[in-house]
């Protein structure tokens, strides 16, 4: 693709040198369109990121203000990285459409109720007591929460079950290794699965401490930043990136260890995030080169024998930020299956459920029409259980299926020893 942005411009700022570069790498193939999941629910070419790769070049290009036009299509994308898979030339969009939403926030006055919304988004998920306390009062609401319409609707209808208000892994500790001690890792704790499942983090250090990991709750982490680097606030994701740097740098761990897959392609990128603050970048670039999903981590231990072989059938739903992301597509499954279950795959597993981080409350609609699609493929497959490795996809199909979802540790922890899931009858 021809650009034009002028060389004063290029010489100056590296943001603009890096759209350039990636613009220049997109040669309009149009084979993206085909693994979008907005383009293939509307038909829609600006919902696609071809689009909307055409509509960040004009607005970045020009350096002008943000149209509604624009706004619109670019809220539309879910961030799910399935372009990133199938593009032959290797256009990195993550990056593009992240400057883009930057420029937006900078350049773009929304409606009074998209800023509410966003403000609550941004005030309350990047903090565990304060989303506890908001899903306790959306789930005391439940019985009139279907009649709130739209985003506060969907952002009440998260709350499925009572919020768990405390977990095992709330404070800073050090927890041992059973056994001979192979490997020191930090666990990151994430906003919100220790209110929406407390149980997952529980299996996740059952399971590692049996593998032989001493497990570190690092003092000073928090949100890894990606629910406000989402919406295009640059600022605030970059004090919760550096936070957690200085965090775990202090720990002194091998690795990094993240069992939620959004937050794990946030925080492996930490790197390019703060490359430009000398006084950090170093840091960032050792932390995101430790940074491991859990799936990678037992793989890389090697999964000990099942103990309790488990004769269930498991529709696995690969998370967009782990198969796409972070292009981790092997180790869930083949885990799954080292651990005694029969996994099975559902039809389009490379199109996204509707989840995508915040989405599922900025385009409630959409994000209903995606899961519903998705549930669809999932009940096909005629399963005992659906695993992820991602809360959000977790939480979100809750909605509309209608089997047990648990985390892919969960399974894992439960055939090497641990307790059934919870959601899983006898």
């Amino acid at each position: 693709m021809q650009t034009n942005f002028s060389p004063e411009r290029l010489e100056a700022d590296r943001l603009v040198r890096q759209a350039n570069d990636i613009l220049r790498t997109c040669v309009h193939c149009g084979f993206c369109t085909a693994t979008c999941p907005t383009y293939v629910l509307l038909g829609d070419e600006l919902d696609s990121p071809r689009g909307r790769i055409y509509l960040l070049k004009d607005m970045l290009e020009n350096d002008k203000p943000a149209s509604p036009k624009v706004v619109k299509h670019i809220d539309r994308c879910l961030t799910c990285l399935s372009c990133m898979t199938t593009c032959p030339s290797g256009v990195d969009y993550m990056h593009l459409v992240e400057q883009g939403r930057v420029h937006i926030e900078k350049t773009y006055k929304r409606p009074p109720m998209d800023r509410l919304v966003r403000r609550i988004l941004g005030t309350v998920i990047p903090h565990t007591n304060r989303f506890r306390w908001a899903m306790l009062g959306g789930w005391l609401a439940r019985p009139v929460a279907r009649f709130i319409p739209g985003r506060l609707g969907a952002m009440a209808g998260m709350a499925r079950r009572r919020p768990a208000l405390r977990s095992s892994i709330d404070r800073a500790q050090v927890i041992p290794a059973q056994g001979q001690t192979r490997m020191r890792i930090a666990l990151m704790r994430n906003c919100v699965q220790p209110a929406l499942d407390p149980e997952i983090d529980a299996a996740t250090v059952r399971l590692l401490t049996r593998h032989g990991c001493e497990i570190v709750i690092a003092e000073g982490q928090g949100c890894c930043g990606a629910a406000v680097q989402h919406m295009g606030e640059e600022e605030p994701a970059k004090a919760m990136a550096r936070a957690n740097v200085r965090a775990w740098t202090a720990a002194g761990v091998d690795r990094v260890v993240v069992n939620v897959s959004g937050c794990g392609t946030t925080v492996k990128d930490y790197g390019h995030l703060l490359a430009d603050e000398p006084e950090w970048a170093e840091d960032a670039r050792a932390i995101a080169d430790k940074a491991v999903d859990v799936s990678e981590i037992l793989a890389a231990l090697g999964l000990m024998e099942p103990t309790t072989p488990h004769a269930r059938i498991v529709a696995y739903h690969a998370a967009c930020s782990l198969q796409h992301g972070q292009q981790i597509k092997t180790q869930p499954k083949d885990l799954l299956e080292a651990a005694g279950y029969r996994v099975v795959l559902p039809r389009d597993a490379h199109l996204c459920c509707g989840s995508a981080g915040t989405y599922s409350i900025t385009q409630p609609e959409l994000a209903r029409q995606l899961r519903t699609r998705k549930v669809e493929t999932l009940h096909a497959l005629k399963a005992d259980v659906i695993a992820s490795g991602n809360i959000g996809c977790l939480n979100h199909l809750a909605a509309e299926a209608n089997l047990p979802l648990v985390h892919t540790v969960q399974l894992l922890d439960w055939a090497t020893g641990g307790p059934r899931p919870p959601a899983l009858k006898p």
